[in-house]
């Protein structure tokens, strides 16, 4: 291995603006543009966060939307919070009653917010109207109702009886086009909150200014997931690291043997037109191998050209880490999506580790991608020394790919006329 990181992408790192204006950016009307004293304010948030028993696990999806609730309650509106919670699939579940989600934003920000037992309907509108400025009220989960996954145009207008003005902050569900995302927006006034100008702001950036140099790091199970966002990053980035089990159908379509490991067949040739793209990817040089997943099977680490016939590749290796960090050295930003290894299960969450532990210490701007590398990242409290950690999953993914978002692209544009 050589010695330091001399094999990186070099140049002076540099600040990621947060102004959602810069380089033709999706620029939107936010909370801050409008007057809100008085009104009723309808904001959707994205408080799908993990339960157990009744009892919220991380609260972390709550403190994201606190800045927007905070802005509008100190503005003297009247703030309806409406979110999902699980897939109740059209009916009422007691398992996914929004009562604690109330509770925990309440004791979150010092002030009562009171829970309504139900989203729509003449008791809660009573209940809207009863409001005072400055007062926060949750409706129940917007799936009891089989009406908000069909996006059906009645029941977002029933949603929208209670307010004045509509405001989307729940970036985690921007992808999807359901009643409380986007259909209520046909009804309102629509403009983004807080965290979601962020959202955009910082992937936005990305997308359509990006600094350099630029790299990437993919990582999860399956190339055909991340076809489109492997080809948008490859025109933007300078260098592409992957890992995770992906890594191995690329692996594959180099002619090396993966033993066991997860390789998609039928995405050979898509990997090779990939590779084609000239230096630009970066792959794992040696892997940690097992029989399982399972914890405390026997693994070891080998080279990446040799994994035996028996084994499956489970996370990658040591040199693989350096050789990514090596890359990232000197990188103005770096964006990484998806775990490099089955990080559920110790040790094969050591290379996520390890490369999270690097990049933590980075001068680089760090932008983490949603989903399960955020859980693994929180669980070895590095998240919050990245720069950004996107509250999206499939809805970050879908961003970087560069497709429209319906949760987005119903809100209200700036006027720069």
């Amino acid at each position: 291995m050589p010695g330091g990181r001399s094999h990186g992408v070099h140049g002076r790192p540099a600040e990621l603006t947060t102004d959602a204006t810069i380089g033709g950016t999706l620029q939107k009307v936010t909370i801050r543009d409008v007057d809100v004293a008085g009104k009723r304010v309808l904001v959707r948030v994205d408080f799908n966060v993990p339960m157990e028993d009744g009892r919220i696990i991380d609260d972390t999806r709550i403190r994201e939307a606190i800045p927007t609730i905070q802005n509008l309650v100190e503005r003297q509106a009247r703030v309806i919070l409406l979110t999902h919670l699980g897939r109740p699939d059209g009916q009422v579940d007691e398992a996914y009653r929004t009562t604690p989600l109330a509770q925990r934003l309440s004791e979150l920000i010092g002030r009562p917010v009171r829970h309504l037992d139900d989203c729509i309907g003449p008791a809660v509108e009573a209940a809207v109207k009863a409001m005072q400025d400055g007062e926060i009220v949750m409706l129940e989960n917007v799936r009891f109702h089989p009406g908000e996954t069909k996006n059906d145009p009645t029941f977002a207008q029933q949603l929208a009886a209670l307010g004045d003005l509509y405001v989307n902050d729940a970036f985690g569900t921007a992808h999807r086009a359901h009643a409380s995302t986007a259909g209520v927006a046909q009804y309102l006034p629509a403009v983004a909150g807080l965290l979601m100008e962020r959202e955009i702001a910082m992937l936005g950036r990305i997308m359509n200014d990006p600094p350099h140099p630029l790299v990437a790091i993919i990582g999860g199970s399956k190339i055909s997931t991340k076809i489109g966002v492997i080809r948008s990053l490859l025109r933007r980035v300078d260098r592409l690291c992957v890992g995770g089990a992906m890594a191995c159908t690329f692996l594959k379509a180099r002619g090396l043997e993966m033993g066991r490991s997860l390789v998609e067949d039928n995405q050979l040739e898509v990997a090779r037109s990939l590779l084609a793209s000239g230096g630009t990817i970066v792959l794992p040089l040696d892997a940690v191998v097992a029989h399982d997943a399972k914890p405390g099977v026997t693994s070891k680490t080998v080279p990446i050209d040799r994994v035996p016939a028996d084994v499956k590749v489970l996370d990658v290796g040591p040199m693989t880490v350096e050789r990514f960090l090596q890359t990232c050295d000197g990188a103005a930003a770096i964006v990484w999506n998806g775990p490099l290894g089955v990080y559920e299960v110790p040790p094969f969450d050591r290379g996520t580790d390890a490369l999270a532990e690097g990049l933590a210490g980075s001068d680089a701007q760090t932008i983490i991608g949603g989903g399960d590398l955020v859980a693994a990242l929180q669980k070895q409290h590095l998240a919050e020394r990245m720069s950004f950690v996107s509250t999206g999953g499939g809805a970050t993914l879908e961003f970087l790919e560069g497709k429209s978002l319906p949760g987005i692209a119903v809100l209200k544009e700036k006027d720069h006329a």
